[in-house]
């Protein structure tokens, strides 16, 4: 097992990564203090996971609330049935949510403790790739909207996280590519040795590798814990972490919340920001290449749909790193050094835009 930690004072919890997790009942124990427990899941998880949390949660009040599987399913109705599960089992403000899933049931599961009695404990219980290696660590929670992904949420730490890699054996293969858009992204943006590293190692981490998955869970949730413990709600540095996300958000609600998987639709936003740092004369074209090859060998799409730049645009100015009616994007200065900007003419932001999703509609 593989240990670090997020630095946030009295908020601050611990980081756990490593086969088996789920197995060792005392660890389980120590991370998920409360007598009364719910543990949020979904109808792929539960039947391959909850039996053994419930098993290592023995001796507690334990009560599960399975909800359906799908980006889709990330709104207010689904929210409620948290809340309702909630009040159902009469918790108290002493209770624990335990969110064991991915992205959008790590997401439901720590809003609503964000927001049961004004606040709840939670512990994050990642099983994709893609939430072992960003959405569990943070704070961020939410639900999407019509009009935008994730435009309805809050910052709520968990008291910790458990990342057990034995249950990416069971993580069907597109939604493990998807993760690796994540991965990928660490390397971009904050360490150009990690991403020498990736392109190195990325056929182990395509085989399951487990020092490869190891390494790579560790060294993204350590970049990811270093810029979070010095921006929690996302001022400044943090939105460092959001490369690709303002193009890749885009195109999640524009064809439909689930049509794309969330990793697939960052990797194809990657591709446009290096695209557009390279009019801007900070990348040179073969580093666009690069990252276009290596999400190709990651498997994952290298081809945005087409939507429409004037589309794109506007959902794009939904973006909650918008401020004063400007767009600020996440860029590359070089590969490895990102930088938030607001700076940027505009016609190469359309000029990328019609490039990548198509002539204005």
């Amino acid at each position: 097992m593989e240990s670090l930690r997020i630095e946030l004072g009295e908020r601050g919890y611990p980081i756990l990564v490593g086969p088996g997790l789920l197995r060792d009942a005392a660890l389980v124990g120590r991370a998920v203090a409360a007598r009364d427990v719910l543990v949020v899941t979904n109808t792929t998880v539960a039947p391959l996971y909850l039996p053994r949390l419930e098993q290592a949660l023995a001796g507690k009040r334990v009560a599960p609330v399975v909800l359906p599987d799908g980006e889709q399913y990330k709104t207010f109705a689904t929210l409620s049935q948290v809340f309702d599960a909630l009040i159902e089992r009469r918790m108290n403000r002493d209770a624990c949510v335990v969110a064991l899933g991915g992205g959008v049931v790590g997401d439901l599961a720590g809003f609503a403790a964000a927001c049961y009695q004004r606040g709840v404990d939670y512990v994050q219980v990642p099983t994709t790739l893609l939430a072992q290696v960003d959405s569990s660590v943070g704070g961020k929670t939410g639900v999407n909207h019509p009009g935008g992904k994730n435009l309805v949420g809050a910052f709520h730490q968990p008291r910790a996280v458990l990342a057990d890699t034995e249950t990416l054996v069971t993580l069907p293969a597109r939604e493990f590519r998807a993760g690796l858009a994540e991965v990928i992204k660490y390397g971009l943006v904050a360490d150009p040795r990690f991403l020498e590293w990736i392109e190195a190692h990325l056929e182990a981490l395509l085989q399951l590798d487990g020092a490869a998955l190891a390494h790579a869970i560790r060294r993204s949730c350590e970049i990811k814990a270093q810029i979070v413990a010095e921006d929690e709600r996302e001022h400044g540095r943090r939105a460092l972490l959001n490369l690709g996300h303002t193009f890749g958000h885009a195109i999640e609600t524009a064809v439909g919340y689930g049509e794309w998987l969330h990793g697939e639709a960052v990797g194809v936003g990657m591709l446009v920001a290096a695209d557009l740092s390279a009019r801007l004369g900070w990348l040179a074209a073969g580093d666009v290449e690069r990252v276009r090859v290596l999400l190709q060998r990651a498997g994952l799409p290298a081809t945005a749909p087409a939507i429409g730049a004037g589309r794109a645009l506007e959902l794009m100015g939904m973006d909650k790193k918008v401020l004063a009616g400007r767009i600020r994007l996440v860029l590359m200065r070089k590969l490895g050094d990102g930088v938030v900007t607001g700076d940027y003419p505009a016609d190469a932001l359309r000029a990328t835009l019609a490039a990548h999703f198509g002539a204005a509609t």
